[in-house]
């Protein structure tokens, strides 16, 4: 069993930055998957990045190239996304999800993941 816990969200003005955080309980961390994945009002749940067990493996949306960052620190048991010029239509709550797999690939499809956080918010004005 694995437990997540989002932090970081918060009001911010459109072209500034947020770092949100995950912390995650369970002794085999490092074994773990995770992603990232954002909702936004009246849309449907959408993939943002995702990170592989070891931290060597990165995926990103299109939406989110060359603006965010998510990096790992399997000792801390922490992921995190470092959300730069960030947009009006970035506002959402965004959750880490996380699966134990070793595989190569992160995965971007929400139903490959098993445990979820709460979620955090992230509002982004213009």
């Amino acid at each position: 069993q694995v437990q997540l816990v989002e932090s970081g969200g918060g009001l911010v003005q459109a072209g500034e930055s947020l770092r949100l955080s995950c912390a995650a309980s369970g002794r085999t961390f490092s074994s773990y998957a995770v992603g990232w994945f954002r909702r936004a009002p009246g849309k449907e749940r959408e993939f943002v990045a995702a990170i592989n067990s070891g931290g060597a493996t990165t995926y990103y949306a299109d939406s989110a190239k060359g603006r965010f960052t998510i990096s790992r620190d399997n000792a801390k048991k922490m992921v995190y996304l470092q959300m730069n010029s960030l947009k009006p239509e970035d506002t959402a709550v965004y959750y880490c999800a996380t699966r134990q797999s070793v595989t190569y690939h992160p995965n971007s499809d929400p139903s490959w993941y098993d445990y979820w956080g709460q979620g955090t918010q992230v509002t982004v004005s213009s």
